[in-house]
């Protein structure tokens, strides 16, 4: 059974905006893309980057360290599909994201 964890509240993450958290030992970049949430891995590949204070453009986010450009949707790489960036399950319960790690 998958546990569902607090992420945070949905005032923290307008919309389209982003934030990061922190839970346990895992970084997670949540997003906000016109009012439906996303969440990937918080750590960039290429040089550990914070996803989370990246620039998010419609459904893209740019690394704010080195502009590597990653689908929130997907956790896709816009140029390789060899890389893709963990992404995570997210719902709302009332005015609370939640994320589950698969």
């Amino acid at each position: 059974m998958s546990d569902w964890h607090e992420l945070a509240k949905v005032a923290d993450c307008p919309p389209n905006s982003s934030l990061e958290r922190v839970i346990g030992d895992r970084v997670i970049a949540l997003f906000n893309v016109d009012g439906t949430f996303h969440a990937l891995d918080g750590i960039c590949p290429h040089q550990c980057g914070p996803l989370g204070k990246g620039q998010l453009a419609d459904c893209v986010v740019t690394c704010p360290w080195h502009g590597w450009q990653f689908d929130v949707r997907t956790g896709a790489y816009v140029l390789s599909d060899t890389v893709k960036q963990p992404h995570y399950d997210v719902r709302v319960e009332g005015e609370t994201v939640l994320i589950r790690f698969s």
